[in-house]
Formats: structure tokens, C-alpha cells, sequence
């Protein structure tokens, strides 16, 4: 039986079923070619972590500078030669030690001679008091008259107030001789020494011998600016800590306490000024010295962290490449609440436990395989 024949009216559409099958099967090969493609990729290398549920301090960053608890620049009271310097420089001294000993024999002589004019004066006054009795029993029986009488107790009392003066000249004389002995008036360490013996010391000078620093414990001073005031006013109560690093390289902290808060923000800078407190038993920290501070305001407990080379910003916002089960990675925005120290704090967008990359992301794009470089690092 014969074929029907194609008619005219059916060619075009045997046409294109032939068009349709043939790109469907140029299709078919390019995925095919595309899929060995990116299965003969090379993985890229690269370093991970992983994200972590840790407490993490809020806290805020200065310059802070080293200062004493207690100074005092050493003077002396009265003139004279140094005889004797009872310490050396640098040396810790106790409040009360002899630092300086004037020659105390022109100090004392005027002491001497002081005592010598009071106790003069204290017999004449004697004297004239028992005077003074005696005339006034003579005045009650009417032998003497009452000028007789006013002239002998107006003679005591003169000596009697005669003899209230020279003891206050004596006591000022025995003043001075003691200060011939210049004392440590706190406890601290010494420094430079400014007179040697032999050195005339004059009397009031505002030139100091020496200067003293109380140094255990010491306070650092730093300032917050004006924005951070209501957090420090919020958290005060709390008794904050302070920590602080000498240099940028070291990577020990010191930690103490928060003692002071200014009453007024300095309009000049717009910043608060603060002060911490350090035991500093082993003297690390000297008067005048920089050193960085972060004022620890509270502990967020449970806060979930990431290494901060982690995240990237981008134009759409911040994000991290997860790495997934398959060794491919996805980009994956996050919020960044606060970084501490090498930490970022996200606030969402990842989980705990979950894979970032933390190096090698300017070699990545969604979908890349990768191979871990070295073993995984801890989120800090």
C-alpha cells in the first residue's frame, strides 16, 4: 500500500520539528560540556573557621597616660648646707625616712637661745606673780592702796604674756631645727636627685630636691568621647574594668578597676575624662607613659563570633562564604553587631558551628569547590 505523500502545507512544520530536536541536543551537550567544565576546575585554596558562641566583652578604646596615685616635689622649710643625702636616686623610700640632713648647729643655736630667753622670762613672771599675790592681800586689808595693787598685777599679766610669746618663738626655733631633717612625706619611689652635699639649700624655695611617685598602686587617665557618656554613666554602677596594653606588639593586659568619672564633659575636646586603677607590684608601669586602654563595660554572654578577616563588605552590605558539606561555598550576608579585637560579633546570618572562610575569598565565586590549606583555625 502506498506512503502517503507530504503535502506542501506539511513541510514547514516537519521543519521545525528537525530545528527543535537539534538544539535541544546542542543544549544537552553544552551542559554536558559545562558540567565537566566545573568538575575540572581546580579547587581553590583556602584557610576556614568556624563560627562560635563565646562571651564577649563590650568595650571601649583610648590612649590613656600613666599617672602616680600621690606626688610630691620634696622642698625645705629652712636654709642651710646639705650635710648628708640619705638615699639614691631612683631608690623606693617610706613616708617619714630621712632624705636630706641640713647642718643643724646655726638652727640650733637659735633654738638655744630661744629656751634661754624663755626660761628667763618664765622666772621674772614668777616672780612678779607671787608680787602679785602679796599685793593683793595687802590690798584686802587696806594696808596698800588700789594703785599700788593694779600696778603689780599689771606687771604679771605683761610677764605672763611676755612668757606666751617666747614660747611660741622657742617652738618655732624647735620647728626648725627638726626640719634640718628633710623627711619623706609619702611612700614612693624617688627620682632624679636635684642637691648633693654641700649644696646650699635656701629656705621656701619652690625648686624641689627631689620629686617622689607613688607608684603602687598607679592610675592611668584617659578620656571617652562625649557619644560613649550615657553607656559609662549606665554601667558604672557595675564597677567596669579597665585593661590596658603598654605596646602595640605585646600581648599581655593589665587589668584593674575603674575609679574615677569626671563631673563635666571638657567642652574644649567634647570628652569625658576617666581613671583606672593597677596594682602594678612589679613596677612595669612608670608616670608619663602611653599605653592603650579598653574600658570593659559589660560581658555579652552567648554571643556568636566569627574571625573578622572573615567577613567582607561589599555593595549590597557584609558577607561571609560558608562552606558547605560538598566543599563548595556560598556567600551568605551577615550582620555585624561590633568587632573585638580579631572577632566579629554577628548578630545574623550565621550559626554556630557553621564554615567560613577566613582567606582566599578574592579568589572565589558562589558555587567554587575549595580546598582546605591547612587545618581548621579557632574563631580567634
Amino acid at each position: 500500500m502506498p506512503l502517503p505523500s507530504r503535502t506542501a502545507r506539511d513541510a514547514p512544520s516537519f521543519s521545525r520539528s528537525i530545528l527543535l530536536g537539534g538544539a535541544i541536543a546542542v543544549l544537552a551537550l553544552a551542559g554536558c560540556a559545562g558540567g565537566n567544565a566545573r568538575a575540572r576546575a581546580p579547587r581553590v585554596p583556602v584557610t576556614v573557621a568556624k563560627a562560635e558562641r563565646r562571651a564577649v566583652p563590650f568595650t571601649l578604646t583610648s590612649t590613656g597616660t600613666v599617672e602616680p596615685v600621690e606626688t610630691a616635689a620634696v622642698g625645705s622649710q629652712v636654709g642651710g648646707v646639705v650635710t648628708r643625702v640619705a638615699f639614691r636616686e631612683g631608690q623606693e623610700v617610706r613616708q617619714g625616712d630621712v632624705l636630706f640632713q641640713l647642718d643643724p648647729r646655726p638652727l640650733r643655736a637659735v633654738y638655744d637661745r630661744a629656751a634661754a630667753t624663755l626660761a628667763k622670762d618664765r622666772a621674772q613672771e614668777s616672780a612678779a606673780r607671787n608680787d602679785a599675790e602679796r599685793a593683793r592681800r595687802l590690798f584686802e586689808q587696806n594696808v596698800i592702796s588700789q594703785a599700788d595693787w593694779d600696778q603689780r598685777r599689771s606687771a604679771w599679766e605683761s610677764l605672763a604674756a611676755t612668757v606666751r610669746a617666747d614660747s611660741a618663738v622657742a617652738a618655732s626655733a624647735g620647728l626648725d631645727l627638726a626640719y634640718a631633717s628633710i623627711r619623706a612625706p609619702i611612700s614612693g619611689r624617688s627620682g632624679r636627685l636635684m642637691v648633693h652635699a654641700g649644696d646650699y639649700v635656701k629656705a621656701g624655695t619652690t625648686d624641689p630636691l627631689v620629686t617622689i611617685n607613688q607608684v603602687r598602686p598607679v592610675r592611668v587617665r584617659f578620656t571617652v568621647p562625649e557619644q560613649s557618656v550615657p553607656l559609662v554613666q549606665r554601667y558604672r554602677r557595675g564597677r567596669p574594668s579597665v585593661e590596658i596594653r603598654q605596646t602595640v606588639s605585646d600581648s599581655t593586659d593589665l587589668s584593674g578597676g575603674l575609679v574615677f568619672v569626671d563631673n563635666a564633659v571638657d567642652a574644649a575636646t567634647g570628652t569625658l575624662l576617666l581613671k583606672g586603677e593597677f596594682a602594678n607590684r612589679d613596677g612595669q608601669l612608670v608616670p608619663g607613659q602611653m599605653v592603650d586602654v579598653r574600658l570593659v563595660l559589660y560581658v555579652e554572654a552567648g554571643a556568636t563570633v566569627v574571625p573578622a578577616p572573615a567577613v567582607t563588605n561589599g555593595q549590597q552590605g557584609s558577607y561571609v562564604y560558608v562552606m558547605n558539606a560538598d566543599s563548595t561555598v556560598t556567600p551568605r550576608p551577615v550582620a555585624i553587631e561590633r568587632t573585638v579585637d580579631d572577632l566579629a560579633v554577628v548578630a545574623r546570618g550565621i550559626k554556630p558551628g557553621e564554615i567560613v572562610v577566613t582567606d582566599g575569598q578574592l579568589r572565589l565565586s558562589p558555587g567554587s569547590r575549595v580546598v582546605v590549606r591547612r587545618g581548621m583555625q579557632p574563631a580567634s
